[in-house]
């Protein structure tokens, strides 16, 4: 029998394991408090003897001159009446200031006013986000010996957003000015994901040695369901291309996150170099993922993670429920794609006898 690094690390090559690989997408604080008293992700994946797969980056060192000139005051406003705690900071440059806004609940954080209204905004980011001057992956590292044969370790690239630099100038502008921007301005679009590219390279050519296992690129911003795939490829995939490449070249496997839509974009995964795909949202949770039909298309050339609707074997399920949706995932990719079992997004409520199903019915999924 593998242990728990071994199988996900043969699925991750897109082998088959000696049974069903089986993990969660991050726990939720939410969840952890309100449904399991309290516990850490640690503790979480004991419980239910899930394989481990912990996220955690690199620490960053920074000159004093750049914090100097990258300033945040941050102002906290109160509860609002729908309970949500509302922010606002300001960004000092040596040049000007940059303002964004957000709130929080007990649930999940949004952002109210994105830094970036104007290309002079732009450029004051681009002048003076801070780059880090080092890399430190004593924390990496801590986490990677702290788990030993129980799973592995992902981590995230350098990016002011996400995971690349669609989905990071999106987090900058907003989703909706920036698909104006990639019909109206393509030329100055692609000005800036060039500088943001330039800061990820820069810092990633630093990851030599990195004890993680896999690096999260993409976002949301880049499904189908957001952006059509010819934005897709050509603002997405020539800068994915570049940073999978140093990703690979620091000892990673490079995942493509795309929660939505994603089967028009199998493909133009393929082409960015990627080594697999998350998070085959199905379409009942809002999605496209057709996960057999995915799996036939390009399971020889990507590993597959998600796959599992939450809501119906989580949040509104039954155990019994939990498990067929296992199986159903199982026999989907089964013949095809290197597979980890995996909610195919967060979730918040559910009877914790329906996760426990889940683990339990990955283990009766023998290849």
């Amino acid at each position: 029998m593998m242990t728990s690094r071994e199988r996900m690390l043969t699925a991750l090559s897109n082998k088959r394991p000696d049974r069903l690989p089986c993990q969660m997408h991050g726990w939720m604080s939410y969840y952890l408090k309100t449904y399991l008293g309290g516990m850490d992700w640690w503790q979480a994946y004991e419980k239910f003897n899930l394989d481990f797969a912990i996220y955690v980056s690199p620490l960053y060192h920074y000159t004093e001159e750049a914090r100097a000139r990258w300033r945040i005051d941050r102002v906290d406003l109160g509860v609002d009446k729908d309970g949500g705690r509302r922010w606002v900071e300001t960004i000092h440059t040596p040049k000007g200031d940059l303002h964004r806004a957000g709130a929080a609940n007990e649930i999940t954080g949004w952002t109210t006013e994105y830094p970036i209204k104007s290309w002079a905004d732009f450029e004051l980011w681009n002048e003076f986000f801070p780059v880090p001057c080092g890399v430190d992956f004593s924390n990496v590292q801590a986490v990677k010996e702290r788990l030993g044969d129980r799973g592995i370790v992902r981590s995230h690239p350098f990016s002011p957003g996400q995971g690349s630099p669609w989905q990071s100038f999106c987090r900058l502008v907003g989703t909706e000015k920036a698909i104006f921007m990639a019909m109206d301005e393509p030329d100055v679009l692609h000005d800036a994901l060039e500088a943001i590219l330039a800061k990820t390279l820069r810092v990633t050519a630093m990851w030599e040695g990195i004890p993680a296992d896999m690096v999260e690129t993409g976002g949301g911003a880049g499904s189908s369901t957001v952006i059509s795939p010819a934005l897709f490829e050509e603002f997405c995939l020539p800068y994915d291309r570049r940073q999978n490449e140093l990703f690979h070249a620091a000892g990673l496997k490079v995942v493509y996150h795309l929660c939505g839509g994603l089967m028009p974009m199998l493909d133009l995964v393929v082409e960015s170099g990627a080594d697999g795909i998350e998070t085959m949202t199905p379409p009942a949770m809002g999605g496209d993922c057709e996960l057999r039909k995915a799996s036939m298309q390009v399971g020889d050339k990507l590993f597959f993670i998600g796959g599992f609707d939450q809501n119906a074997g989580f949040e509104h399920g039954t155990p019994e429920k939990a498990r067929q949706l296992v199986f159903d995932c199982f026999e989907a990719t089964r013949d095809h794609a290197g597979y980890i079992c995996c909610p195919s997004d967060h979730f918040f409520h559910g009877n914790p006898a329906c996760i426990q199903a889940f683990a339990d019915a990955a283990k009766e999924c023998v290849y």
